[in-house]
């Protein structure tokens, strides 16, 4: 690497994110020239004092062409089969582009279990901060070989603002098909404009929201405004522009203004809280009462017992859960310090009445969130 992208590669850091539709051709093969437009865009940034981290989707529509196949196919083992055969191509392609601009690209798999643990969260982030510390550009892809959910379910939007927060990062660049966040899907109504910047949330906004544009593209611009939610509650301000815009990364990362800009929020999570709020799946759900949603949302108080109307599913002390108010909604997220059979049997109970031995706080304060839109309250 030469010496002017290794020390970049210590300077502030981005996270670009590529979606597959903008980096395939209609037939689902790699389309060189975008490959090639984004590798350049890319190393302008790293010699310009970036440190950047890329996250690309593609992998299974660059293994169809290799199988003969026209089409995304439906069965889980036929996309397994496809991300392997696909991501090892994808990767020579980068690899090779990079090289050529005097950077070194390593490759970086990650699923939802890399997020679902603390433990495996921390590692991820030593990983990708030691990277950059020697000068390697990652690549992130959801290990969509084995991660059977994420093929089902997922999208690299969310997985890119992970990233994001894991390291670090200022600004994360989401690079998609069209010029950025509109108010309706712009190849549907002529009437659509575009939002040139968000700076709150609400239900109206993520009511314009779309699915995605096309068969080969998992997300859509509803993941996008999920994936920038993310981001802002981790400090990390979001664009997102189109990929096919003329040295699109530089000038957004120089400060042009282009596409739609999500402003990070005022108030910034805690990596721990960012971790629960986002990373770790829930493994059931707490129904409380009115009083309890009110003195968790707005007192920044512990969930006791005497709160607790109802429990769902299956979990253990230490698992991630979802609080749900009176009313049926999503309202906050924590770390459940009593299994689910055990608060069954004391849900309701005051704290006096408490059996010995049976700690009083269902979740402490610390390991509780608010959920971003689900109060008016701050998070701590």
């Amino acid at each position: 690497m030469s010496a002017d992208v290794a020390d970049a590669a210590r300077g502030r850091r981005a996270v670009i994110k590529i979606g597959t539709s903008s980096i395939t051709r209609d037939s689902g093969a790699l389309n060189d020239s975008a490959v090639e437009r984004l590798v350049s865009n890319v190393a302008v940034a790293a010699r310009g004092g970036w440190s950047i981290c890329l996250v690309s989707s593609g992998a299974i529509a660059a293994g169809l062409p290799a199988l003969g196949l026209e089409a995304r196919p439906d069965s889980v083992a036929d996309l397994q089969v496809l991300a392997a055969i696909g991501q090892g191509r994808l990767m020579q392609r980068y690899t090779s582009l990079f090289d050529d601009h005097g950077i070194i690209a390593g490759q970086v798999l990650l699923s939802a279990s890399d997020f679902g643990q603390r433990v495996n969260y921390l590692n991820a982030r030593q990983a990708l901060d030691r990277m950059t510390e020697l000068g390697v550009l990652p690549i992130v892809n959801e290990n969509d070989t084995v991660a059977i959910d994420e093929i089902k379910f997922g999208d690299n939007d969310r997985l890119a603002a992970l990233v994001a927060h894991l390291i670090g990062a200022e600004v994360l660049v989401m690079l998609t098909d069209i010029e950025g966040f509109f108010t309706a899907d712009p190849r549907l109504s002529s009437e659509a404009s575009l939002i040139e910047e968000i700076v709150e949330f609400d239900r109206e906004l993520e009511a314009m929201a779309g699915g995605a544009g096309t068969d080969r593209a998992r997300g859509g611009m509803a993941s996008k405004l999920a994936a920038a939610r993310i981001a802002s509650w981790s400090g990390v301000r979001t664009v997102i522009a189109s990929a096919g815009e003329e040295n699109v990364v530089s000038r957004v990362l120089s400060g042009e203004s282009i596409g739609t800009s999500v402003q990070p929020h005022s108030h910034k999570l805690t990596s721990r809280k960012v971790w629960i709020a986002f990373g770790a799946p829930a493994a059931g759900r707490i129904v409380v009462d009115a009083g309890a949603k009110d003195a968790l949302s707005m007192k920044q108080a512990s969930l006791l017992p005497v709160g607790v109307l109802s429990v769902e599913g299956a979990f253990a002390a230490g698992d991630a859960v979802e609080l749900i108010g009176p009313a049926g909604e999503a309202f906050a997220k924590g770390l459940s310090g009593i299994d689910s059979a055990v608060l069954a049997d004391l849900a309701g109970m005051r704290t006096e009445d408490l059996p010995n031995g049976i700690r009083h706080e269902v979740i402490h304060r610390d390991d509780l969130v608010v959920l971003p839109g689900g109060s008016q309250a701050a998070p701590d």
